[in-house]
């Protein structure tokens, strides 16, 4: 038996946005690689004509290269398990796999088994939100996480004292491995929903709005997140680099969402913004 083997050149600011639109063509296992992203699938069980659409909506990134392969069958999670290495967030928060043994005790530890799900803390990204959250106080906070992939902000939140967290995410997998993550999390107040945050059901004001996704549809769905917001609530955004925080606090402007904070890491940023 063989895996087909998919190789995505492009972009790091659309890696997370193509594996999402790759794992609707059939892929359901990705390894981050420093051009881009593989995706695997077992045998041709993928959708040659979704991935020929992908490869024409997205025409407009540059660069953007898709190529595919025939490699031999593997054990993925042993792959994943030889590589991933357990994650520190200011020797505060220790982020590491169920197999991971480690001795020292931390403040917070979140188990997280990522699988084909975005968010391992391994991202310059994650590690830039979780870092901000220990700093904002979350206790007995309204929070959403939205796009949440491993539900790893939605997990962090309940740690650091949230009484309810709505979650969401448009990759029907993130969502299940995001339940499976709560569950090892002993999270109880944690709620995951498939759909964008205009397809979700959500009720009513949120304290605090968590968004690790991207550019452009942070910029597309600000007026929303700022619709949710309570008087004096924080947007926390990321998934963007340093050059774009102007944009994005250009477009926050609009809606009276102001900057408290920023923070960077290597190229890539973290905006922390409240409602006044």
């Amino acid at each position: 038996m063989y895996s087909t083997r998919l190789q995505v050149v492009c972009d790091p600011e659309f890696v997370e946005i193509l594996m999402a639109e790759v794992a609707e063509a059939g892929f359901d296992t990705f390894i981050e690689i420093d051009k881009g992203f593989e995706a695997y699938v077992e045998g041709n069980q993928f959708d040659q004509s979704q991935l020929d659409h992908i490869q024409e909506k997205y025409k407009h990134v540059n660069p953007l290269l898709f190529s595919h392969d025939r490699i031999e069958k593997k054990n993925w999670n042993e792959e994943w398990e030889k590589n991933v290495e357990p994650i520190i967030v200011d020797d505060k928060c220790l982020i590491r796999a169920a197999f991971h043994k480690i001795e020292k005790k931390y403040p917070y530890e979140i188990i997280i088994t990522p699988k084909m799900s975005f968010g391992t803390g391994h991202h310059q990204t994650t590690h830039l939100m979780i870092s901000r959250q220990m700093k904002m106080d979350h206790q007995n906070k309204r929070v959403m996480d939205a796009g949440c992939g491993t539900a790893i902000l939605a997990i962090m939140a309940y740690k650091l004292g949230a009484k309810e967290v709505e979650a969401f995410d448009i990759d029907a997998w993130s969502v299940e491995n995001g339940e499976e993550n709560v569950e090892n999390n002993q999270c109880k107040n944690i709620h995951i929903q498939l759909g964008k945050i205009n397809e979700v059901k959500l009720e009513g004001k949120f304290d605090i709005i968590l968004a690790n996704i991207n550019k452009n549809i942070l910029l597309g769905e600000m007026s929303q997140y700022a619709s949710f917001l309570t008087p004096g609530g924080q947007l926390l955004l990321s998934g963007f680099y340093i050059h774009d925080m102007e944009d994005l606090k250009a477009e926050a402007a609009k809606y009276n969402l102001k900057e408290v904070a920023h923070d960077e890491r290597e190229t890539w940023a973290c905006l922390l913004l409240q409602k006044a």
